[in-house]
C-alpha cells in the first residue's frame, strides 16, 4: 500500500533536479500513506515526473522499490495497492520465460502489461489498486483504478499539463494548481455527505471512477481530456448475473459463498508483514475472521473499539465471537473525550469534506490495529454484495406505499410523526419493548421515525432512494448559486432499470455509496496511520457470485444476507449473530448538544457560514436551533456542514 503523486507538462522547461524537487514535494503530501520508503522518477525530455511513498507489504527488499520499470523497459509505474493473485500470474509468466528480479506484485503486473497491454492485464488482475503508468515508446500516460474503487486517484488540469495523486493534497502541492471550491460539488456533498466521483470539492479536479482507465497523450493535454474508459462494469456484472442465475439450493448457495469468500480471504492473507482483522461482531466482519482463522495455524489478531454508550457498543459481541473462534483479540473502550479528540484531525485525515460520522471509530480501530499489525482485513462490502442494509428489506414495501398514498395524506402523516421529538419516540419504544430485553431491540428508533417522515414526501421510488441517501434533501437551498449535477450518489447519475427496485438500490449502492463513502472512510482512516486495509468481500469473483444468486436467496421474509447467516452458522452459535444491525456510529447528535456544542457553535456562527457567500446561514441556523431544542434530530445535516466548515478552515479557503 502506498501513496503516489506526479505531473506531466510536455511543454515544461524544468531540468531534472527541478522536476525531482517539485514531484518530491507532492509526494511529501501523501507521505503518511507510505512511511517505509520513497522514490522519484523523472523524464526530463517529456516533462514527466513520478513520486512514490511506500508502505512495504510484499517484497520488503530494494527489489520492491518504486517507481518501477517493466522488464522490457517500455513502461514505468507508480503503483498503490495489491494484486492478490500475483503468485498464479507470476508462475504463468515464468513458464513463458519471464525473469523476475524480486518478489513484488508490482513487478508481476508490469510483466503482464508488457505481454498483454494495460486493459487485458487489468482483466486478469485480482486486487485493489490505483496507478500511474508511463508508456515510454508511445509517450502516453495511463491512470487506472480497481474495479470497486478501493484505492483513490485524483487528477487535475494544469496549464498545458496534468497533476495526479492518491489524495488532493498531492495536487494542491503543485504550484500551478489553484484551489477553488466548486459550489456544485459542495451541493452534492451536502446531500450525500461525500463528494461523489468523478467530482471533487475543487474546480478542475476529478476523481477517477472505479473500474476505469484514463489515457492521455501530449495532444489531449492541451485540448479536451478524453473520457475515462471502463474496463469493468458493476452494471454489466449485475445484468449478466440476472440473465444467468445460479440454480442452487440454500445449502448449495452457502457452499458456493464459503468457497469464493474463503479463496478471497486466503489471497488477502498473503503478506510479508503482520496481519490481522477488524472485528465488530457484525455478520460481515465475523465471516471474514471465521474464514481467516480456518486458514490460519495461529490465532488471528483481531481488533475492536468499544463505547460506554450501550446503543453504540458492539464490543461485547465482538469479544464473544473472538472467544469462540479463538482469536488473539484486542479491544479498546474509548471515552467521549478520547473520541472527540480525533475530530480536529478529520480535515487532514480525509483531505476533502467527508461527513460519515463513523469515520471517527474507523480511525480509532485503525490506530489500535496499527500498534500490532501492518495489514488488517475488513468486512466492508458485504452489505452491498449480499443485500445487507435495512432499506433493501423495507424499501420496496415503503416505495409502493408512498406511491399509493395521496400526497396530502402523506404530508399529514409525516407531520404527525414529527410532532413527537426523537427522544420521545425512543422513550415510547423503550416502554413498549422493555420486557424483551436488549438483544433484539432496535436502536435510535426516534431518528428512524423522523427519517421515515421525510421519506413520505418522496413522490416515487426513485425519489425515495435519493431521500434515503440524503442529508440535506434540498442542498440548493443551502449552497447559494449551486447547480448540483443529477446524481443518485454514484458516478453517472443514471438510474439502472433492472425491473426490481431492491436490485436497483443494490447496484446503485455498489457504484455510489460503496466507493464514495464506505471505501473512502476505510482508506483514509487506515492510511492515516500507515495501515493497509483489505476487503475480501470486494473480490470481483465474490461479486459475480452474489449477482448470480437470486434475490430470494439473499433476502427472505425480511431477513437480509441469508447466505452469510447460513455460512456463519457453520462457525459460530446463532445467538452471537442474530440481532438487529447497529452500524458503526457515535452519539454525535447528543454530543452536539453537550460536549461539542461550543465547537459547533463557533463553526456555525452566521458570519462564519456566510464567508464567500457559499452557504446560506438561515436554514443551517434554523436546523441548529431545532437540534439544540431536541425538537428534531439534525445530526447528519449539521455534521456535514461542520465537517465542511472545519475542512475549509484547515485548507485556508
Amino acid at each position: 500500500m502506498c501513496g503516489i503523486a506526479g505531473f506531466w507538462s510536455p511543454r515544461g522547461t524544468l531540468d531534472n533536479a527541478a522536476l525531482a524537487a517539485r514531484v518530491e514535494h507532492m509526494g511529501l503530501a501523501v507521505a503518511h500513506r507510505g512511511p517505509d520508503g520513497d522514490g522519484v522518477w523523472t523524464d526530463k525530455e517529456h516533462g514527466l515526473a513520478f513520486a512514490h511513498r511506500r508502505l512495504a507489504i510484499i517484497d520488503l527488499n530494494q527489489t520492491g522499490h518504486q517507481p518501477m520499470a517493466s522488464p522490457s523497459g517500455r513502461y514505468v509505474i507508480s503503483f498503490n495497492g495489491e494484486i492478490y493473485n500475483f503468485p498464479e500470474l507470476r508462475t504463468e509468466l515464468e513458464g513463458q520465460g519471464v525473469k523476475f528480479r524480486g518478489s513484488s506484485d508490482t513487478e508481476v503486473l508490469l510483466a503482464l502489461i508488457d505481454r498483454d497491454g494495460t486493459v487485458r492485464a487489468l482483466d486478469q488482475a485480482n486486487g485493489m489498486f490505483a496507478f500511474a503508468l508511463w508508456d515510454r515508446r508511445d509517450q502516453k500516460l495511463t491512470l487506472a483504478q480497481d474495479r470497486y474503487g478501493q484505492k483513490p486517484l485524483y487528477y487535475a488540469r494544469l496549464a498545458g499539463g496534468i497533476a495526479f495523486g492518491s489524495e488532493l493534497s498531492a495536487i494542491r502541492a503543485h504550484p500551478d494548481f489553484s484551489p477553488q471550491i466548486d459550489p456544485d460539488a459542495l451541493a452534492l456533498y451536502l446531500r450525500f455527505g461525500n463528494v461523489p466521483a468523478p467530482h471533487t470539492i475543487y474546480r478542475g479536479a476529478h476523481k477517477l471512477v472505479a473500474g476505469t482507465t484514463l489515457t492521455l497523450d501530449a495532444e489531449s493535454l492541451s485540448g479536451t481530456y478524453p473520457e475515462p474508459q471502463p474496463y469493468w462494469s458493476a452494471e454489466r456484472v449485475a445484468r449478466a448475473g440476472l440473465e444467468d442465475p445460479a440454480n442452487l439450493s440454500a445449502d448449495e448457495a452457502i457452499d458456493a459463498l464459503e468457497r469464493a469468500l474463503g479463496d478471497s480471504v486466503r489471497r488477502c492473507m498473503i503478506s510479508d508483514v503482520a496481519i490481522g482483522a477488524f472485528l465488530s461482531g457484525g455478520l460481515d466482519s465475523t465471516a471474514v475472521v471465521a474464514l481467516m482463522q480456518a486458514h490460519s495455524s495461529r490465532p488471528v489478531k483481531t481488533f475492536s473499539i468499544g463505547f460506554h454508550e450501550a446503543a453504540y457498543n458492539e464490543a461485547t459481541y465482538a469479544a464473544a465471537v473472538a472467544r469462540h473462534l479463538g482469536t488473539d483479540h484486542m479491544e479498546l473502550y474509548v471515552t467521549p473525550h478520547e473520541t472527540q479528540e480525533v475530530i480536529p484531525a478529520l480535515p487532514e485525515i480525509y483531505d476533502e469534506p467527508f461527513a460519515d460520522s463513523s469515520q471517527v471509530p474507523t480511525f480509532l480501530v485503525s490506530r489500535l490495529a496499527r500498534e500490532s499489525v501492518t495489514v488488517s482485513l475488513s468486512g466492508d462490502g458485504g452489505d452491498e454484495q449480499f443485500v445487507g442494509y435495512n432499506r433493501y428489506a423495507w424499501g420496496k414495501r415503503i416505495g409502493g406505499f408512498v406511491e399509493a398514498m395521496p400526497a396530502s395524506l402523506r404530508r399529514l402523516t409525516a407531520g404527525a410523526m414529527r410532532m413527537i421529538p426523537p427522544q420521545g419516540w425512543d422513550r415510547l419504544y423503550g416502554n413498549m419493548t422493555g420486557w424483551r430485553g436488549t438483544q433484539n431491540r432496535q436502536v435510535q428508533i426516534g431518528h428512524k421515525v423522523h427519517k421515515l417522515a421525510e421519506l413520505l414526501h418522496a413522490p416515487d421510488r426513485r425519489a425515495l432512494y435519493l431521500e434515503l441517501l440524503s442529508q440535506w434533501n434540498v442542498p440548493g437551498s443551502v449552497v447559494q448559486a449551486a447547480l448540483a449535477p443529477a446524481s443518485y450518489g454514484g458516478a453517472t447519475g443514471s438510474w439502472p432499470d433492472l425491473g426490481n427496485f431492491t436490485l436497483e438500490m443494490l447496484l446503485l449502492d455498489t457504484v455510489g455509496y460503496l466507493p464514495n463513502d464506505i471505501l473512502v472512510k476505510l482508506d483514509r482512516a487506515s492510511m492515516a496511520v500507515g495501515l493497509e486495509g483489505r476487503v475480501p468481500f470486494l473480490d470481483h469473483e465474490v461479486g459475480e457470485l452474489a449477482w448470480r444468486l437470486p434475490l430470494s436467496t439473499k433476502l427472505r421474509d425480511g431477513v437480509t444476507k441469508c447466505p452469510i447467516r447460513g455460512l456463519l452458522k457453520r462457525y459460530v452459535p446463532p445467538e452471537m449473530i442474530e440481532r438487529p444491525k447497529m452500524g458503526f456510529g457515535i452519539p454525535i447528535g447528543r454530543w452536539l448538544r453537550t460536549d461539542l456544542r461550543d465547537w459547533a457553535e463557533d463553526l456555525l456562527r452566521t458570519e462564519c457560514l456566510a464567508k464567500d457567500d457559499l452557504l446560506d446561514p438561515v436554514p443551517i441556523r434554523k436546523a441548529w436551533q431545532e437540534h439544540l431544542s431536541g425538537r428534531r434530530n439534525w445530526e447528519h445535516r449539521l455534521w456535514s456542514v461542520l465537517m465542511f466548515q472545519s475542512w475549509r478552515q484547515h485548507a485556508g479557503l
